[in-house]
């Protein structure tokens, strides 16, 4: 019965046409046993997949019905019964990745199952092609909010997507590298440009404090947009969130918190805001307060690799070097961070936010 098909295939093939080793083309399901699929492919005569080219797509192959339309890759011109061999497999993955290189083209947005998780990002499949969404391609809502950016903590954070959905768009197709890069932030890129063509540098908003990293928080506020009372989320950085220094963002803001800042730069469809910009600046006076040569009363704050810093006024701190004592043995035989010292004021440079000091008396001062 099978033979009877394939020999009815055969006559209908005619002049051959111009294929090769690694062709593409397109037949239709004529026959099949166990172990072998038959295709009539027209002109170019009768493909045959089989042996391990039909046990590695047999899941597939279970769902082909005599008469359907497949594509297949030639992997043999003629074998000794005559046929073309064919790969289903390898055109399977060659048509994927000429579907997913058009779905990025067109910008179009597809649902992808979370399965796994690395230190970098998501792991999924998009059309049988194995795919990575990096954690910066995550939109802002998802990003992991983590405090002092442990990778530990970030991939506990990733592991409550495994098994959840999300809408994505392709981002970067690479079939030659079998690279698929995947971006969920993407398929609100337009909606957000679109609607930051309503604010500008030095726009003042208010908004909720949503995360708070190490690198500073993140704050939502509403859009100029009624419909659908969309929200834009922005940045503020670590050094902007006051004049003086600060080492956990913490500290000064909470999630949850309603703060008002100002927009100081817009840039790829990312905004970053300030909250000191809206705060008085305490080294605008200081000037007026001190001037080199004084001696001034200072806290010590922490150490570091380059010196002491020291709080004169709330606010204001100023660095005494680490060259005034020679090595940063001697400095913490001197000095006890929370103590109150005497020092001189050897310059002060308001712009740069900048007080050099020198220690006059290793005593500590009363409080």
């Amino acid at each position: 019965m099978i033979k009877d098909i394939i020999e009815k295939a055969k006559d209908t093939k005619g002049a051959p046409a111009v294929v090769c080793v690694g062709s593409t083309v397109e037949g239709t399901v004529v026959a099949r046993d166990r172990s072998s699929l038959f295709i009539d492919l027209g002109i170019l005569g009768t493909g045959i997949i089989y042996g391990r080219e039909f046990y590695e797509v047999k899941d597939i192959i279970k769902s082909l019905d005599i008469g359907d339309k497949v594509f297949a890759k030639v992997v043999e011109m003629e074998n000794d019964d005559g046929y073309r061999e064919l790969s289903l497999r390898d055109a399977t993955k060659e048509i994927s990745w000429n579907r997913l290189k058009e779905m990025k083209e067109k910008g179009e947005i597809v649902k992808v199952r979370i399965s796994g998780v690395n230190k970098g990002g998501l792991l999924t499949n998009l059309d049988g092609i194995p795919a990575f969404l990096p954690v910066s391609q995550l939109a802002p809502e998802h990003y992991p909010r983590v405090a002092d950016a442990d990778k530990q903590k970030i991939l506990k954070e990733l592991q409550k997507f495994i098994g959840k959905t999300l809408e994505v768009k392709v981002l970067d197709s690479l079939a030659e590298e079998n690279k698929l890069i995947l971006s969920e932030k993407a398929k609100t890129e337009e909606k957000i440009k679109e609607i930051l063509k309503d604010y500008k540098k030095g726009d003042i908003v208010e908004g909720e404090i949503t995360g708070v990293a190490d690198f500073g928080a993140f704050i939502k506020f509403p859009s100029t947009v009624e419909e659908g009372k969309e929200q834009i989320e922005g940045l503020i950085h670590i050094s902007e969130l006051d004049w003086q220094l600060v080492e956990n963002p913490a500290e000064v803001v909470k999630v949850g918190e309603i703060v008002k800042a100002q927009i100081i730069d817009i840039n790829k469809n990312q905004v970053f805001l300030s909250l000191k910009s809206l705060k008085k600046n305490p080294w605008e006076e200081i000037e007026k307060e001190y001037k080199k040569g004084d001696t001034i009363k200072g806290k010590v704050i922490k150490f570091s690799s380059f010196g002491a810093f020291v709080e004169v006024s709330p606010k204001i701190r100023g660095l005494c070097h680490i060259s005034e004592f020679g090595s940063q043995q001697k400095m913490e035989e001197s000095l006890k961070p929370g103590e109150t010292y005497d020092f001189q004021v050897l310059q002060i440079e308001p712009k740069e936010h900048r007080m050099s000091l020198k220690l006059i008396s290793e005593t500590v001062v009363e409080k």
